[in-house]
């Protein structure tokens, strides 16, 4: 019997990086040679309102490659809590990956998280520079302080117990992704998402990763918007009636495919960075 192997989606949120398309074509494609042997891949960008040359750029970096890239459009800036929702949608893969686009951490870290994915039987892997075998390179000491304490805050006060809650760089099992909801569009999101997957019973591994400064452009963070989402649903772990509405997810979205070759199956049914 022929052996059909999995596929994965690869989302990759992005506002205003036309200067690091370069980059993150390179390690993208590093990281598809990488995986072929295993897995299928598709690339989602999911454009977060971009004023400059990004979608443009990215278009032309991945037009000719020969894995399935498509680039969906916000049109308008939401945050990157509202790109998830938006790729979770469009996201056909078996494992569903998420990663930074200014490659604070390799993309080829990935193949590490699909590993302890398998190996643990977990259902969501998280890269975790705080995890003791973990570390951090040329982050600025403020936004390190920042981002330490609230993963702290999170271990003393969430039912779920991690060293890293803010990192993006994860991957999912499919089934997670379609089945988790999130009410912030912001940086929280992150740690949204691992609560809401620790509600349902989803499991968590975190797999220790080294997070670096970036090498390109500059973060699109707002600090204290970020910091006070965070508050606000770390006041709710000690507020326990206190009503956390979730937003609908909207309709399905499709964007446009950039190149052809293994077609993606259909299915019906990131503080420091």
């Amino acid at each position: 019997m022929l052996h059909t192997k999995q596929l994965v989606s690869i989302l990759v949120p992005i506002f205003n990086e036309e200067d690091g398309i370069d980059q993150l074509k390179a390690k993208l494609l590093a990281l598809q040679e990488l995986l072929k042997a295993d897995y299928d891949l598709e690339f989602l960008f999911i454009d977060d309102g971009s004023s400059d040359q990004t979608v443009a750029r990215l278009r032309e970096a991945f037009r000719n490659a020969d894995i399935p890239a498509r680039v969906i459009e916000h049109g308008v800036n939401r945050g990157v809590g509202a790109a998830f929702r938006t790729g979770f949608l469009a996201a056909d893969g078996d494992y569903v990956c998420t990663i930074d686009a200014d490659c604070s951490y390799s993309p080829e870290g990935l193949q590490q998280l699909l590993v302890a994915l398998r190996a643990s039987g977990a259902d969501v892997a998280v890269a975790s520079p705080y995890h003791p075998q973990g570390g951090v390179e040329g982050v600025a000491a403020w936004r390190l302080v920042l981002s330490k304490g609230c993963s702290l805050l999170y271990r003393l006060l969430s039912p779920l117990k991690l060293y890293t809650y803010t990192s993006i760089f994860r991957a999912y099992r499919g089934e997670v992704v379609r089945s988790v909801q999130f009410r912030g569009d912001g940086f929280v999101s992150a740690s949204e998402i691992l609560i809401a997957a620790g509600r349902l019973g989803y499991t968590v591994t975190e797999v220790p990763m080294v997070l670096r400064s970036r090498a390109v452009g500059r973060s699109k963070m707002k600090v204290l918007r970020t910091v006070i989402s965070h508050l606000d649903v770390l006041v709710s772990f000690m507020v326990p009636s206190r009503p956390t509405p979730l937003r609908r997810p909207p309709a399905r979205v499709r964007g446009t495919l950039l190149s052809t070759g293994i077609s993606p199956r259909n299915n019906k049914d990131p503080f420091a960075a």
